[in-house]
């Protein structure tokens, strides 16, 4: 990883009503076609401008190691839509544990598709306690939830997982 790319955790969290063609076509491209899906990303300068076009739809942030720990073991799934384990993990890639894993990739020595089967989009479920409105931006005074929140975002990611 170089000095440039910092990972982050997308979140789409916003529907697929009304929404424009350009903007549904990077959704697409950065995986996040339905309503609460996640991934973990490593911004690079391409990507940087794909969230940037479709700010309106996701919000996202810097997890911290627990919460992508706490995604891998709840929330990753492999073909068949079974779990993510520690043995599958093992097997299957050259770390030793789910939380080996985690620490890799928070380091940014390692990637999602490190596990071989791993699929790299998230499900989660809306956040408990509810959204506190979806049209709106994060910025001061707006009280949304789209767009950049930093490390807020390990809050939300922890009561949607």
């Amino acid at each position: 990883m170089s000095e440039t790319e910092k990972l982050i955790l997308v979140i789409r969290m916003r529907g697929q009503v009304r929404v424009r063609p350009q903007i549904e076509d990077t959704l697409d491209k950065l995986l996040l076609g339905r309503l609460h899906q996640s991934r973990l990303l490593f911004i690079t300068s391409s990507l940087q401008g794909m969230i940037t076009k479709s700010k309106d739809y996701i919000t996202w942030g810097e997890p911290t190691v627990e919460v992508i720990d706490s995604l891998l073991r709840k929330r990753g799934r492999l073909p068949g839509n079974n779990k993510l384990t520690d043995s599958y993990v093992k097997k299957n890639s050259s770390h030793s544990s789910i939380k080996a894993l985690a620490k890799a990739i928070a380091s940014g020595k390692g990637k999602v598709s490190d596990v071989e089967g791993l699929k790299p989009v998230f499900r989660l479920t809306p956040p408990s306690k509810g959204h506190r409105g979806k049209k709106k931006h994060l910025g001061v005074g707006q009280g949304g939830i789209n767009g950049y929140r930093g490390e807020g975002i390990n809050e939300l990611a922890i009561r949607m997982i």
